[in-house]
């Protein structure tokens, strides 16, 4: 059975008549003819009731005439998706790391111009998130960088500082090992940056308790319950309010490149290309 045997039979149902349907079709007559038996052949049951007058749909007919109007349907409605496949549309799977400060001008910018892509963001820390585009369990991540993976491409993004934040406006090195240390999950670019400048200056903090969301850990700041490593455009607002102070970090420490990663060998579906076109546009207006 062929589609083109359903668009033959419903032309027969609508218009009660071969020699009709095969004018209206541009068919020879005995064609439709043909091809009504063998639909009637392949399902094991006569479609019509013949008459001197043209033929009508008996029971079978009708029920077969429901079935082929939504196949007709779905059929043509999957050939006008792959037909604009050139439009970016469907679903585009990403992740990012919370505190990406820049990302909804450019997630805004992206959604109004292709409208027909939906965008479903999945949060966490740098380690996960390439482990997931590994696995291609999302499409790409905005995660820290720079990424050293045979089978990861990036492209740079955002260029930050990371700077210290405590509740209070003064700070000492000693202040790492007196106080808390609020910090994401292991596998966060930030968290790695800090225990690296720690080791190299011999500080070993007095506790470190791992949260989940930039609002628990800013939270926990702000309540002095102890300090945390951010960037900096991610807590200006607070800085402002008076909520919480931010302190330098050293060099080479204290810069952050947020990159966005996908799989070499993944394909390029015209979607994740307008995507890359919109990231490399947006650090042209920076």
């Amino acid at each position: 059975m062929e589609i083109n045997d359903l668009k033959i039979f419903q032309m027969v149902a609508t218009l009660g008549s071969v020699s009709k349907t095969a004018a209206e079709l541009s068919y020879v007559q005995s064609n439709v003819t043909a091809r009504i038996k063998l639909l009637e052949k392949e399902l094991g049951t006569p479609l019509f009731y013949r008459n001197k007058r043209g033929m009508t749909l008996n029971t079978e007919g009708k029920r077969l005439l429901e079935y082929s109007r939504e196949i007709i349907a779905k059929f043509e409605e999957m050939q006008k998706y792959f037909h604009r496949a050139s439009e970016p549309s469907g679903v585009l799977e990403v992740g990012m790391v919370e505190t990406i400060n820049a990302l909804p001008r450019l997630l805004s910018s992206y959604c109004s111009q292709y409208p027909h892509v939906d965008i479903s963001l999945k949060a966490g820390v740098t380690e996960n998130l390439l482990q997931k585009v590994l696995d291609l369990a999302l499409d790409g991540a905005f995660v820290s960088g720079p990424i050293n993976h045979p089978l990861i491409e990036q492209e740079q993004v955002f260029q930050e500082e990371l700077v210290l934040v405590t509740k209070n406006s003064s700070f000492t090195a000693s202040d790492i090992t007196g106080k808390a240390l609020l910090l994401y999950k292991k596998g966060c670019g930030y968290r790695e940056r800090l225990e690296t400048w720690m080791k190299v200056e011999g500080l070993i903090p007095k506790k470190v308790m791992e949260f989940g969301t930039f609002e628990t850990i800013i939270g926990g700041v702000a309540a002095g319950i102890g300090i945390t490593i951010l960037p900096k455009s991610a807590v200006h607002h607070l800085v402002e309010s008076g909520t919480v102070h931010i302190h330098r970090i050293p060099e080479p420490y204290h810069e952050v490149t947020t990159v966005f990663i996908r799989r070499k060998d993944s394909f390029v579906t015209n979607t994740m290309q307008a995507f890359l076109n919109e990231i490399r546009l947006q650090k042209t207006k920076k």
